[in-house]
């Protein structure tokens, strides 16, 4: 049984990803939280690999807030990018592969269709930048690795560092009878976390390594991915598709960073189907809306 290390794995990504890996069944998993091992402490991190000696090590932690990004780069970098090299050196001392989870992001959206793995990057603003970065440290300093790019993720846990997750926040926003305007020019990949975990412990099982694109197939603006879950939920409240100069962000987003991958065999679940999956586990609804399977 292979042994997994989980850097960051009380995030959104990395509570799915211990749960996954546990139940699969393949793994023996040991979870690391960022009091426990933070991943720009070079000796911590080094002292954890060393100790456990795992077969993988996923790093899942960083710095996702891309506004504060902009206003803390130092930060960004540290955690993104010197934390990636911490965690990849760890693992050449060892032997282990190195899996780090990296973002749509790094992409400058200028493209009409989704990007693939071998499309170049291109990050225009500090945290794709930092991301990028922790992509390249890692090829360079660790002798296996995987580079897994996931997109606009939301799951059961909710990012740490966002305190939540898009679809939380627009379905509380609603209940309340909020009017509500969402950006609809601006394409996305929405990823399940859970999704996204399953296809990892394949691509683990499997001893994939390189560059992989994992999201949940098709793409859509914010606005429609809204728009869907309050359909799903039969909410009822004004909501208007506005531009994205509608609101004043200090970092610039990509225009489109949807993701597909021509790596994986089988495309993943669309994101209508994930979406209806995530909104029973959260509750918000009894049974997937049969419209979610088309």
């Amino acid at each position: 049984m292979d042994k997994v290390l989980i850097f960051g794995s009380m995030g959104q990504l990395g509570s799915d990803l211990v749960d996954v890996l546990q139940k699969s069944g393949s793994f023996d998993v040991v979870p690391l939280t960022h009091e426990m091992a933070d991943c720009t402490d070079a000796d911590a991190v080094r002292r954890a690999v060393l100790r456990c000696r795992p077969h993988f090590v996923i790093n899942s932690a960083a710095y996702v807030r891309v506004d504060d990004c902009e206003d803390h780069a130092t930060k960004a970098f540290a955690i993104n990018a010197i934390g990636a090299l911490n965690i990849a050196r760890a693992c050449a001392e060892i032997g282990a592969c190195c899996v780090y989870i990296s973002t749509d992001y790094v992409f400058d959206g200028e493209k009409q269709t989704p990007y693939v793995e071998s499309d170049p990057a291109n990050p225009i603003n500090v945290y794709g930048t930092s991301k990028l970065a922790g992509e390249q440290l890692v090829r360079q300093a660790a002798r296996r690795w995987l580079i897994v790019r996931m997109a606009s993720l939301f799951g059961k846990t909710g990012a740490r560092g966002k305190g939540g997750n898009f679809i939380e926040t627009i379905l509380t926003k609603a209940r309340r009878g909020e009017a509500l305007k969402v950006v609809d020019d601006i394409r996305v990949s929405p990823t399940y976390s859970r999704d996204a975990a399953e296809v990892m412990a394949g691509l683990l099982e499997s001893g994939r390594e390189g560059c992989v694109h994992v999201s949940n197939a098709g793409n859509c603006t914010w606005y429609e991915f809204a728009r869907q879950a309050l359909d799903f939920c039969s909410i009822e409240v004004p909501i208007g598709a506005v531009p994205s100069t509608a609101f004043s962000t200090r970092a610039r987003r990509p225009q489109n960073s949807s993701l597909e991958s021509e790596i994986l065999s089988r495309p993943m679940a669309t994101w209508r189907d994930a979406l209806s999956r995530y909104l029973v586990e959260k509750g918000h609804l009894q049974t997937a809306p049969a419209a979610a399977l088309g």
